[in-house]
């Protein structure tokens, strides 16, 4: 797979989550809102990749098959722009708050209308989300 292919893969896995939570299937909204993450956390990092470069070291090979946000955030290398971009401003902050700490283990989880809203309202809200920033960065 290649940057496109997580962006492409990050678009759609949003847009399925907003289909599910429409349909008021909340854990499978909730799951995929934090898959269209990781998927576009991922475009991030194949942003980084040159095609000829040995990776850096091993840790960083196993944070890019992570399903955990900081871990793929901090192998796409924007732990730093995150933490200034939240510092200056809060909406953002919160937003990223909320996302962090999903992972995969999600998917065993049931998760109410609420929280698979707010999930999906802290990853795609046009000023402040976590998805636009992203987007930003890929």
């Amino acid at each position: 797979m290649n940057r496109e292919d997580f962006q492409q893969l990050a678009e759609i896995r949003l847009r399925e989550a907003r289909t599910l939570l429409n349909a008021r299937n909340f854990d499978g909204a909730y799951y995929l809102a934090g898959y269209a993450v990781e998927c576009a956390l991922k475009a991030c990092i194949a942003k980084l990749t040159q095609q000829h470069d040995f990776p850096p070291e091993r840790k960083f090979i196993e944070d890019c098959y992570s399903h955990e946000i900081d871990k793929l955030l901090r192998a796409s290398g924007l732990t730093a722009q995150r933490d200034a971009d939240a510092t200056a401003n809060p909406l953002f902050g919160k937003n990223w708050q909320l996302v962090k700490d999903r992972n995969e283990k999600a998917r065993y989880l049931r998760w109410s209308n609420k929280a698979a809203k707010r999930l999906i309202k802290a990853i795609a809200n046009k000023s402040n989300g976590v998805m636009q920033w992203i987007r930003i960065h890929w």
